[in-house]
């Protein structure tokens, strides 16, 4: 079972980034995600049952040291042992926030292949995965296209919770949470996906994909790569952002 939106250690609820352009942003995103007769998205970029899934944030000094990324907040059992197991191998620290305890609250992390991502303390887990599974507005599907899969899929492993099982793609892996669902993908960069930086790709769920697609090209962004019969394509928003669209009827 592939589902990244649940409760849990591994379980991915939420992403967000801080982007120049705000303004300019907010619109082209709140045309893209909001199309078909029933969108799947609000325009605050919540999903239709009023659930925080994305957040667009501007692009104040504070965050000028994090990359134009979209970046997964994945649940962890222990924030300060997945910060600290980061930087034993190889990856980067640029947010790590503290209560008045000392106690670690969350962190942005980057992994050795330059992919940022949050660690949060996981939620209570999920009682009924099925609801969710069909839930509207929710990440649909992460993947990763990387040099090395193998050490990548390591990392992930150590410091996330994961488990790396063979996919159905040549080379890559699903990772999967410790309940055994899928969360996500990690992929080898190849001829098909060359074009894709090593940077985590959010697959959100749109109501009328060639609608969503139009607004793309109109709103300055770009189609990356369209699988048609999928239903699926990666774009890059008009300041150079990657993410994913997916139909989601």
């Amino acid at each position: 079972m592939r589902n990244p939106f649940l409760h849990g250690v591994g379980g991915v609820l939420s992403a967000d980034i801080a982007v120049p352009e705000h303004e300019r942003e907010l619109r082209f995103y709140s045309k893209v995600l909001t199309m078909g007769a029933t969108p799947l998205w609000q325009d605050d970029l919540t999903n239709n049952q009023g659930t925080p899934v994305i957040g667009l944030g501007a692009r104040s000094p504070e965050y000028e040291a994090l990359p134009l990324q979209w970046m997964p907040h994945i649940q962890v059992s222990d924030v300060a042992a997945s910060v600290d197991r980061t930087l034993e191998l190889g990856g980067q620290e640029l947010i790590h926030a503290k209560g008045d305890d000392g106690q670690s609250q969350w962190a942005v992390l980057v992994d050795p292949a330059g992919a940022a991502f949050g660690v949060i303390p996981a939620a209570d887990e999920d009682t009924d995965s099925t609801s969710h599974s069909d839930r509207i507005g929710c990440i649909a599907w992460l993947s990763l296209v990387v040099s090395d899969v193998s050490s990548i899929c390591e990392f992930y492993e150590q410091v996330v919770g994961w488990s790396a099982a063979p996919a159905d793609k040549e080379g890559g892996f699903e990772m999967r949470r410790p309940d055994g669902i899928a969360a996500a993908e990690i992929c080898p960069k190849n001829d098909d996906n060359g074009s894709i930086p090593s940077v985590w790709i959010l697959s959100l769920p749109v109501g009328d994909f060639d609608e969503s697609l139009r607004h793309v090209r109109e709103g300055g962004g770009e189609i990356v790569k369209e699988e048609t019969e999928a239903g699926h394509a990666v774009i890059r928003d008009p300041v150079g952002v990657y993410i994913a669209l997916q139909d989601g009827n």
